[in-house]
């Protein structure tokens, strides 16, 4: 053989060596660790590795520059029926293999991952697998070793007791292992580990197994921390609850460190098989909660009794039992060992924005920020309302925001009623703390209520822009419209109006050297402005049109409606308008012409802005919502189902009731016209009669009289005969 062939033969055993099983693939685990490890190199994680040596492995690679993926690891694993067609960075997916077919393909493999956290179905498949591959390992696994790695949580961990009763800060470490006890609900767990452990210990070079006791799993779309996240963004409660009093202590870990970590085992083959893999945190239930709050919801929180902790539906009993764990765990091993890149070695509380930002990445949770414009009357507010349900946005009108923010200054000046609670040593540090706050607020509060109520008086009720300003930016910068996205109705309305809304208030010295003209907040700055447009004329017309009734009290009375049309045109005219700001920014307005779309219900309107903004991107319906729609839909089926019916027999009774007046009717005309008959052949006839009564029937009569007397033997021929004789004419 060769040095060429020899070089190709290797090499392609170093491919083949690249294939990593993980069992449901389509789990929040599967998913996020397949797609880490097969972007990975084979080796990477190994610190021995330089870059002479990566250059000595070039020629290698360009010998199978046809060989797909060659040095990264391939993906193959299980996956579920229904989820199948979501695992586009694995080789290959195996839907619901039999036993015999799926040992086969766990001897193709180098690298197995079982994970029994989320899915208890697989701590028997788990350990089946172990001891089959372990059995074939004595004669079948000549020239590479069989990892087997699982990771359950840190419920295997839950009862263990503190290592010094007077010290209970001291953590849980690798070299513990043998002291813990699992949560109740996790024996069958804590039984697999026995198993796997046990079985790596005996033919250690051919096969070797590890157990990896993670943390609590986080990160991109989220898994148990979900819930939170979830009832965070949406907006809907007015604080997020966490379950018990939120002091029990959660190892963690992000779900790429933990991928990072099963890819520095599959590339060093470590010497310790029980591995604890978690970040460095030190943070409590409460604390996490808190955090998520105050960095994508309503920033408070809401202690919920144990007891009531399982009447919630949207978690299931383990993921309970994981938040309800009180643990300290340090992964010394991994720290001094291996090498990892990691996501949020300090913890969620550290990186809370990059994990936001990574969780409304992987849901496509996008707020859509829209801003419509146009003269008065033009039905922006009929259309932003439509846009709002459809998207499910904040709609937000200027009288709206401005109404909202004196009522939550009177709110922050009201007193708060003295409630006698006794409150824990900490609780009441943060509620001392919280009054001193609010006592400062309150001052800055009533001196900016009669700063406004001043304003307004002297300007007949409106209120300087200024004001307006500052309240928008408020709301636009509230989390519902950060999380969401807005509808902004009819504002601004200037050059200037859009200026100091959407720009920094101060910009940095960097940016006015570059002689930028705008540093704009792209947090806040809409990203599709719609402009609704129609003739002068038009517009009147529709007005005059509209009933008196809703037309009284508004700024649709003629007089003022005429006066606000004009001033919308005088400020649309200049070179600076509100439109050629958003021109500037590259936020190009999109021009609509509202008589071509005329309908009553701007429907059509609205179809258009849709297409042109795209898809909802938030979170779907809801069971409940679901099974309501459902509900309302076939309720509305069946109404229309039963009206049809009705319909249907109520025009069949119509036919047959007009079939039988019309059959009625015939039958009366046939009547009449057999009668008409009768009458006309009686009165045709009364001449012909009378013809034979006297002519006819007196000769014929006497002929038939002789005939009956005489009886011959031809009696036609001899009244015949009889008649020509006796014609009386004849004679």
């Amino acid at each position: 053989m060769s040095e060429e062939e020899e070089a190709i033969v290797e090499a392609e055993e170093i491919i083949r060596c690249q294939r990593i099983f993980l069992s449901r693939l389509d789990s929040f685990g599967g998913r996020n660790i397949g797609k880490y490890l097969s972007t990975c190199v084979v080796g990477a994680a190994l610190e021995e590795v330089t870059e002479e040596e990566e250059e000595e492995d070039e020629p290698r690679s360009e010998l199978l520059s046809a060989k797909p993926k060659e040095g990264i690891y391939q993906i193959v694993g299980t996956v579920s029926e229904t989820e199948s067609g979501k695992t586009d960075f694995a080789q290959e997916i195996y839907i619901r293999p039999s036993r015999d077919e799926l040992l086969v393909r766990l001897k193709e493999c180098d690298v197995i991952i079982y994970n029994i956290t989320e899915d208890e179905s697989q701590i028997e498949e788990a350990t089946w697998a172990a001891t089959a591959l372990h059995e074939d390992a004595r004669n079948n696994f000549e020239k590479q070793k069989g990892v087997f790695i699982h990771y359950p949580p840190s419920l295997a961990w839950a009862e263990a007791k503190p290592l010094d009763p007077d010290d209970p800060e001291i953590p849980f470490t690798e070299e513990d292992y043998r002291r813990r006890k699992p949560h109740p609900n996790f024996m069958n767990h804590i039984n697999a580990e026995k198993v796997i452990l046990k079985l790596g210990k005996t033919n250690k070079a051919k096969f070797a197994t590890y157990v990896v006791a993670s943390g609590v799993q986080y990160g991109m779309e989220e898994r148990i921390f979900h819930y939170f996240f979830k009832l965070s963004w949406l907006g809907e409660t007015p604080a997020i609850p966490y379950f018990g009093d939120g002091k029990n202590f959660l190892p963690t870990i992000h779900i790429q460190d933990l991928a990072a970590v099963l890819q520095n085992i599959a590339d060093h083959r470590p010497r310790v098989y029980y591995l604890v893999a978690v970040d460095e945190s030190i943070q409590t239930l409460g604390e996490i909660v808190k955090s998520i709050s105050k960095h994508l919801g309503p920033g408070k929180t809401l202690k919920v009794p144990k007891e009531n902790a399982f009447l919630c539906k949207d978690l299931t009993q383990t993921q309970l039992d994981e938040l309800l764990v009180n643990l300290r765990m340090e992964a010394v091993f991994l720290k001094e060992n291996f090498n990892i890149k990691w996501v949020a070695q300090n913890g969620l509380l550290e990186s809370i924005d990059q994990i936001i930002a990574e969780y409304k990445r992987s849901r496509g949770l996008l707020p859509v920020k829209i801003c419509i414009l146009g003269p008065t009357g033009v039905g922006k507010t009929s259309v932003a309302e439509k846009l709002c349900k459809h998207y499910k946005l904040h709609h937000i009108k200027i009288k709206d925001v401005i109404a909202k923010a004196i009522e939550n200054l009177e709110n922050i000046i009201a007193p708060k009623p003295i409630e006698s609670l006794e409150l824990e040593e900490e609780e009441e540090e943060e509620e001392e703390e919280e009054a001193e706050e609010e006592s400062d607020n309150v001052e800055e509060a009533q001196e900016l209520l009669d700063t406004i109520k001043e304003n307004m008086e002297q300007n007949g009720g409106r209120l300087d822009d200024s004001y307006v300003i500052k309240f928008m930016k408020e709301t636009l910068k509230s989390m519902p419209c950060r999380n969401q996205g807005y509808v902004l109705d009819g504002f601004p309305k200037t050059y200037e109006q859009a200026k100091d809304l959407f720009n920094f208030e101060e910009e940095e010295e960097e940016e006015d050297m570059k002689g930028k003209m705008h540093n704009f907040d792209k947090v806040i700055i809409p990203d599709q402005v719609i402009f609704l447009n129609a003739s002068d004329e038009f517009l009147k017309n529709r007005i005059m049109n509209l009933p008196e009734i809703v037309v009284a009290g508004t700024h649709y009375v003629q007089d003022r409606y005429l006066r606000a049309l004009s001033n919308f045109r005088e400020m649309n005219v200049d070179d600076e308008t509100v439109l050629n700001y958003f021109d500037e920014l590259e936020i190009h307005p999109h021009h609509i012409d509202v008589p071509k779309f005329e309908d009553l219900e701007n429907r059509l309107i609205v179809k258009e802005i849709t297409k042109e903004v795209g898809e909802p991107r938030n979170y779907g319906l809801t069971d409940e919502e679901k099974e309501e729609l459902e509900r309302k839909q076939a309720e509305e089926r069946l109404a229309k189902e039963a009206q049809e019916k009705a319909e249907l027999e109520r025009k069949e009774a119509e036919e047959r009731a007009q079939k039988l007046t019309n059959w009625e009717e015939w039958n009366k005309r046939l009547e009449e016209v057999k009668r008409q008959e009768q009458e006309l052949l009686e009165a045709q006839s009364a001449p012909l009669r009378n013809y034979l009564m006297k002519h006819v029937m007196p000769t014929l009569m006497q002929g038939l009289n002789v005939c009956c007397m005489i009886r011959p033997d031809d009696p036609v021929d001899f009244l015949a005969e009889y008649l020509f004789k006796n014609n009386p004419e004849f004679e």
